[in-house]
């Protein structure tokens, strides 16, 4: 667990900085910005930024790219917050704690947490574009996160996910709905560094072998962490989770607890993360250094928050 928190420790100093400095000074005093910071610098895992931070070392790393990395991250980042501000909405989960604090519409009201939402997904555009003008060697990074983001990935997961609310869902349904929802995100903080150091040459290695195992690596890291949280929704507290537990029973929503029982939950747990492994092995055999990124899966495995 040492290493592990060191990693997380290493990456929020990292990316905070950067965080810090996504609004500029005149717009602080505005209501909006004060509830989308609000919740972007709460704290959390970090997880996605890390996985970021881990793929660009993972890949031998590009001194001479690493702000950049860390630009992506942070937007990223802001996508990941405005999703869980609108995932917290009465309309959607209805939740009213986030990492150990009242949710930004608990604090903010409504109108506002959907308008900070709106503005954090808005400026982490404004934010890729703004670089892509001065890089335009990023722009299929850009393109891609974005793509991810979208219906083809978490808008079109959590769309899944409220249209099936209340009623059994065959697994198949199920596994689309999270490799989407959760998946997508994941993906792209894995699989975003790679192009990022591949530059103009991003788009042509595509469906290089070195980005189609980064992709299966993001497949099975996703899955391990949605299928954990369902678990850790029935067997965790608020107090450890930092948010609402019991909530799938009672939004009736399909899980893999739910669907597979809860001992065949954590066999697939440990399947996926055997599978995550079988990646990074094959990682292993190109090259790269894979040490983080197994300490990063061992951690999955055995997290309680």
């Amino acid at each position: 667990m040492e290493r592990i928190e060191s990693l997380i420790s290493d990456c929020e100093s990292w990316i905070l900085p950067e965080l810090q400095n996504v609004f500029d000074s005149e717009s602080r005093d505005d209501i909006t910005v004060k509830a989308a910071l609000y919740s972007l610098l709460a704290g959390g895992k970090r997880l996605r930024p890390l996985m970021m931070k881990m793929t660009y070392e993972m890949m031998g790393g590009d001194r001479l790219k690493e702000d950049d990395v860390r630009y992506f991250a942070a937007s990223l980042e802001m996508i990941h917050t405005y999703s869980l501000i609108h995932d917290d909405l009465p309309a959607m989960d209805n939740d009213d704690l986030r990492r150990g604090q009242p949710t930004c519409h608990k604090m903010f009201g409504e109108g506002i947490a959907v308008l900070a939402g709106d503005l954090l997904l808005n400026r982490a555009y404004e934010r890729l574009f703004t670089l892509c003008l001065d890089r335009p060697e990023y722009t299929y990074a850009a393109r891609m996160m974005c793509d991810r983001a979208g219906i083809n990935g978490m808008v079109g997961g959590q769309s899944i996910d409220l249209d099936c609310e209340g009623r059994n869902i065959p697994i198949e349904k199920l596994y689309e709905l999270q490799e989407k929802k959760t998946g997508a995100l994941i993906e792209s903080a894995i699989v975003t560094p790679y192009y990022i150091l591949r530059g103009t040459d991003s788009r042509s290695a595509a469906n290089d072998s070195s980005v189609m195992l980064l992709k299966a690596l993001a497949s099975h890291i996703g899955l391990a962490f949605q299928i954990k949280d369902d678990i850790l929704d029935v067997t965790s507290s608020s107090e450890v989770l930092g948010k609402n537990v019991g909530k799938d029973a009672r939004d009736e929503k399909s899980t893999f607890v739910t669907l597979l029982g809860f001992d065949n939950a954590k066999t697939k747990l440990a399947d996926e993360i055997d599978l995550a492994s079988d990646v990074l092995n094959k990682l292993t055999d190109f090259g790269y250094n894979t040490n983080d990124y197994r300490v990063l899966t061992d951690y999955l495995y055995s997290r309680d928050k």
